[in-house]
């Protein structure tokens, strides 16, 4: 009688016992644009900036850069979480400004997203300010 054994190996039980439960629903990205007197436009993001939620923030950076109304900040002060979809964007958007001669400011960078930032090296090539107002004034 030739039978199949199926071992099970010790670690089989912790992989499974430690998978993540699915979360009901992504959390959200608020964001919000308005511009300034002097034509600059402000765009805040709020919430997680990763795969999940990039759309919304891709659409609206997208559209501002294509409005070439003058210098772009990216208010980054209510961002929790960004992933390597998030810092690809913001790199995106500072590429996409740059060929319309557009200056791109990221503004008030949540401490979560300077670390991002820093361990990429990509802190060197964004022009970063402690506040909307200071990116403004730049």
């Amino acid at each position: 009688m030739d039978m199949e054994e199926t071992t099970m190996m010790p670690f089989d039980d912790v992989r499974a016992a430690a998978a993540p439960a699915a979360s009901p629903r992504p959390a959200e990205l608020v964001v919000e644009t308005r511009a300034t007197a002097s034509g600059a436009v402000v765009c805040a993001l709020v919430g997680d900036l990763d795969i999940e939620t990039l759309a919304s923030a891709a659409n609206l950076l997208t559209s501002v850069i294509a409005q070439r109304r003058g210098a772009v900040v990216i208010d980054l002060a209510g961002v929790g979480f960004c992933d390597s979809s998030g810092l690809n964007l913001l790199l995106k958007t500072r590429l996409a400004a740059a060929e319309e001669g557009l200056e791109l400011h990221l503004a008030a960078v949540a401490p979560t997203v300077m670390r991002v930032l820093e361990l990429t090296g990509a802190q060197a090539v964004f022009s970063i300010h402690d506040s909307v107002d200071e990116a403004l004034a730049a």
